[in-house]
């Protein structure tokens, strides 16, 4: 991903929904055979783990317009797939209605996860945004990841977009990371010394057999397995094209600060893992509506405090990378308009079917 802090791409997770029943539908690999005839160079689509989960991966982006239309045409062919086998692709963090558990799709790495994950993987569905910025160097990665912890939570609470889980009301902004949390290597990253001291301890997980490999933690943050980058998936699925790329700004602007940070000889604060534990657990039950939790300064808070304090930190970067304005009339849209989460509350005063309605029509607009 060539410079430090600048290269982007964004990984979306979305689902497969039966137009009639509005429930998940295992149509993964028609949808994706039917993907891969357009004409998208730029764009990947790939498998999940289970048969209603579909994903659009970009390609390295320089700014926010290149990204946005990117995002937006693997959207707008990804929708047509799914319309033409029958189906209709939504973008949220959870199943809003239930239904039976999803196939898993074939291969021998999903059958080690299931093997190993066994109960808590049955029915998994969770969909999430996952937002790499380009840092090659593997020791500078880590020292990023330090610094990113604290601020992950926030992050969350911005994206809430699965309030739904399976037919009823979570009482959550994002069930999503409740979910996340019944699997090893899940929440915030512990903090680590060194590049080596990450590898170790994933080495270690799965030589205990907790991990499958050293590519299948469930953390938040994580210098990626198999590219030069970040990649940071506390995202929720994003409701629209606008909040996906929201989350890539504010990302990168977030590395781009650690980056400086890192360059300045000044190490990211010593945040206990229970505190980002608690801070995770408020945003994903608040979202941006209720208290949040200051993990650095150990005190409660507001979770608009905490993201005004995140902008303020991250304002030198979103100017440098020329973001400033683009993020505040992002914030701005989801303050007029609310969350996903909020969204999604809103339509269901018309029943659990018309959340999945507009979640189709959000999804396919480009």
């Amino acid at each position: 991903m060539g410079r430090n802090g600048r290269t982007m791409g964004v990984e979306e997770e979305f689902l497969l929904v039966d137009p009639v029943t509005r429930r998940t539908s295992p149509h993964a690999a028609a949808v994706l055979a039917r993907a891969a005839k357009a004409s998208l160079p730029e764009v990947a689509f790939q498998a999940e783990l289970v048969a209603t989960q579909v994903e659009a991966a970009t390609g390295v982006c320089d700014d926010l317009e290149t990204l946005r239309r990117q995002l937006g045409a693997a959207r707008t062919c990804l929708s047509s797939a799914a319309r033409a086998e029958g189906v209709r692709l939504v973008s949220t963090g959870n199943p809003v209605l239930p239904g039976r558990a999803a196939p898993f799709m074939p291969g021998a790495h999903y059958a080690r996860i299931a093997d190993i994950l066994a109960g808590t993987v049955v029915g998994h569905e969770a969909c999430g945004c996952h937002v790499h910025v380009g840092v090659p160097d593997r020791e500078l990665a880590v020292g990023v990841l330090n610094h990113l912890r604290p601020w992950l939570p926030t992050l969350v609470a911005l994206s809430v977009n699965s309030p739904f889980d399976h037919g009823r009301d979570s009482g959550y902004g994002s069930w999503r990371i409740q979910v996340l949390a019944r699997f090893p290597g899940g929440g915030v990253p512990p903090r680590f010394a060194s590049a080596a001291a990450y590898d170790e301890f994933l080495d270690r997980m799965v030589e205990l057999g907790v991990l499958a490999d050293r590519a299948t933690t469930f953390w938040l943050a994580r210098p990626s397995p198999r590219l030069p980058t970040i990649e940071v998936r506390a995202s929720d699925a994003a409701a629209t094209v606008d909040e996906a790329v929201l989350q890539a700004a504010l990302v990168r602007a977030l590395v781009v600060t650690a980056l400086g940070e890192l360059a300045g000889g000044r190490e990211a604060p010593p945040v206990g893992e229970q505190l980002c534990t608690a801070a995770l657990w408020s945003a994903a039950r608040y979202g941006l509506t209720g208290q949040g939790i200051h993990p650095i300064e150990e005190r409660r808070t507001t979770a608009r405090d905490l993201l005004e304090e995140l902008l303020r930190r991250i304002r030198p970067a979103l100017e440098e990378t020329g973001d400033l304005r683009a993020v505040r009339a992002l914030i701005r849209k989801i303050g007029y308009g609310g969350t996903g989460a909020a969204r999604q509350r809103i339509a269901a005063v018309h029943g659990l079917r018309s959340v999945v309605d507009m979640l189709v029509q959000q999804t396919g607009r480009p």
